[in-house]
């Protein structure tokens, strides 16, 4: 059974960018029920359905499987939540652990947030120096809530 445990971080200004080389993401929701969250996704070359379920801590069900792109294509423009979700993610190694950086675009330009994936809750990790303040746990910067919510959108 696939599990996901991840933490979120917003980040503090660009250095990240000398990084790494980053990849588009275009991405869109099927449902956006915090039971079940079924994600749309094309990175790069392939493509992506994820079904995930509720948080708990930091840790929640996650089943991925990779599609024809033309699939998710179809899915992303005529079945999928608007608007998409776009942004550029960059995968960056920082000690034992790979970074995720995703700068948002278009209907969320300006969010930047980075995520560790975790083998458990408790496992110590290092801070790059480009990580701001933890946002695990608040709703408004999960993926699917920037569909109904875009960072545009907020005060």
């Amino acid at each position: 059974m696939g599990k996901e445990t991840e933490r979120k971080f917003l980040v503090t200004g660009d250095a990240y960018r000398k990084m790494a080389t980053p990849v588009m993401y275009h991405q869109a929701f099927l449902s956006t029920v915090p039971e079940r969250v079924v994600r749309i996704r094309i990175a790069g070359e392939k493509a992506y359905i994820s079904v995930k379920g509720v948080v708990t801590g930091f840790t929640r069900m996650e089943f991925e499987y990779e599609i024809p792109p033309d699939d998710a294509l179809f899915m992303l423009d005529n079945l999928c939540e608007k608007p998409p979700v776009k942004k550029l993610r960059y995968k960056i190694r920082y000690g034992n652990h790979v970074w995720e950086v995703d700068e948002f675009l278009e209907e969320n330009q300006g969010l930047v947030i980075a995520e560790i994936e975790l083998q458990t809750e408790e496992e110590i990790f290092t801070k790059p120096p480009w990580i701001g303040r933890e946002v695990t746990g608040e709703p408004q910067y999960y993926n699917a809530n920037l569909v109904k919510n875009p960072f545009k959108n907020w005060k």
